[in-house]
Parts: C-alpha cells; structure tokens; sequence
C-alpha cells in the first residue's frame, strides 16, 4: 500500500478503543476520508493534538480496499484557528461548516475550491471580534495582544459572520451541484430584469415562449410596483410572481436579498459589505430552508445560527 500526503481539515472525530481514534477528515487532494488512528487516545501519541475538531493538518494515511477505514500514520498540526473562542456564534459557524462537510460531502469526492473556500471562512471567523472585542491575550499573558478586526461589529457577535456563512454555503451548493436559480424563475424559467432595470412586458422564457412579464422588480423614480418575488426550496430557486401560488412553503424574497443573493454566489468579497438586518435576517432564512430540504434534514448546528 502506498503512502498518501494531504493537507486535512478535522471534520470529526470518535473513539475506537481505549487507545484508538476514527477520524473523518476533508482533505484538499481527496476530499473527504475516514481514517483509523491507532494509539490516538494516548496522551504520548504520535498525533499530539493534530486530531483536535478544525483543526488543520499535514497528514500521511495509507489508503486501505473500498469500505474500510484507511490507517492514518502521520498528522502534524498545520494551523489552529483559536480566536474562534472569542465569539460564539463565530464558532458555531466553524461547527456548522465542518457539519456539511462531514455529512453532505463524497468519500474521496475532491473539491479543491471547496477546500480553499472552507479553510479561507474559517480564517476570516477567527478574526471578526465579538462586540467589545479590542483584542485577547494568551494564556498568562504572555503573548501580544491581538489586534481588534477592521471588520469591527456593532452588536453582540459581528454583523459580517452570517454574511460570511452565507458565502460559503453558495461555495457549497455550487461545488455539489445545488446552485439556486436566481437569474431566472425556478419553475417558468422567465428571466429576471436586470438589477436597476425595468422588466418589460411580454418577455421570452427559457423556451422561447412569450409571457405576460409585465411586473417590474425594482421601484424606481416613478415608483413602480414590486413583483412579489419568493423563494422555493422545492423549485430550486427564485420564483416569479405567476409561479409564486404553486409553490407551497415559498418564502417571499425582497430586491435587497434577490441581489445579495447574486452578489455572494458570484463575487469573492461581496460578504464585506454593509447589509441590513433586514436582509440578513431573510438570507439566514433563504438557506436554512434550501439547505435543509436538500439535506432531508435539518442540520444539528442550525438553530444555533443567527443572521
């Protein structure tokens, strides 16, 4: 059996025996693995405390036949992300991320953009400080201070954690093949007007098809009316105002949150910018419910999490 090396993400970790330890682990290379670590339970082990939950290793394995546990020989501690411990809800983030991983996620499936963007929010958690938060100091003391985010919040937790949550599970959903439509009605397939534009009547579907589009998206100068725009977890996206009353459980979708919708899937950084309660609080709802209809279940970190 050859030897493999990959950089590892520990997603979880159970005990075996008195000295043994599973550990399920997202790799960049492979994605996803199971591995025995055998003595890993021993204070003196040949792992220290790489196995610890998030925390980022050099690892070796020797992969074993299809169904068993591969045997992990190697973990080195890469990376620890310990500033999470200053915000709760920052941690019940990095909780929630491993939780997908784990659960929703292809043994040896990779997905190196998934990896970087899970490794990359991690990270940027770790540095947005609760309220209150100028910096902490280590253990005695001893170590400098950490400097507060430039990201500084304004209430309990910081308003950019659910922002950066939301970032990642679009990642997410797009690596595995789930992105929600939102350019174009879920069910119809009738595209949307441009942000900042007007819908004009009698626009074409996907098919070619003319439809009765004379609703406009956005109240502009002349204040036009707003389409009532949902979202359909069971449609798998957007839905336009003539598909809405088919759709049970839609949840009703604001301009500001159909946007910054679009603006998380598709730009790196949009998550830095301010957005209201409001449409935190409705992203938050958007994606626990998309994410849960895909699952079959509600995730156990959900209701933990907050806009």
């Amino acid at each position: 059996m050859a030897a493999e090396k990959a950089l590892a993400l520990v997603l979880r970790t159970t005990d075996w025996s008195e000295t043994s330890r599973i550990a399920t682990l997202w790799t960049r290379e492979f994605g996803k693995v199971r591995v025995l670590a055998k003595g890993g339970r021993r204070l003196k082990s040949n792992f220290e405390n790489a196995l610890d939950l998030l925390t980022l290793c050099r690892i070796v394995f020797l992969r074993k036949s299809s169904g068993s546990l591969d045997l992990l020989t190697e973990a080195r501690v890469e990376e620890r992300f310990p500033r999470l411990r200053a915000d709760l809800q920052a941690l019940y983030s990095a909780y929630y991320i491993a939780e997908l991983l784990s659960d929703w996620t292809e043994d040896y499936d990779p997905h190196p953009l998934l990896f970087d963007e899970a490794l990359a929010a991690l990270r940027t958690l770790g540095q947005l400080l609760p309220r209150g938060g100028e910096g902490e100091r280590g253990r005695g003391g001893d170590a400098p201070s950490v400097p507060a985010s430039p990201l500084r919040p304004g209430a309990q937790g910081h308003p950019h954690t659910g922002q950066r949550l939301a970032r990642f599970e679009l990642v997410l959903l797009r690596e595995l093949g789930y992105t929600p439509a939102l350019l174009s009605c879920a069910v119809c397939g009738r595209e949307f007007a441009p942000r900042g534009k007007n819908q004009e009547p009698n626009s074409k579907n996907q098919s070619g098809n003319e439809t009765s589009g004379s609703w406009k998206l956005e109240i502009g100068s002349s204040g036009v009316r707003v389409a009532p725009m949902a979202f359909s977890a069971a449609a798998g996206g957007v839905v336009c105002a003539d598909c809405r009353p088919r759709q049970r459980n839609a949840t009703p979708l604001s301009t500001e949150t159909w946007s910054a919708l679009q603006d998380l899937s598709a730009q790196e950084e949009a998550w830095q910018r301010p957005m209201p309660p409001e449409v935190r609080g409705q992203l938050r709802e958007v994606l626990n419910q998309y994410v849960t209809y895909l699952l079959g279940r509600r995730p156990k970190l959900l209701p933990y999490l907050r806009s």
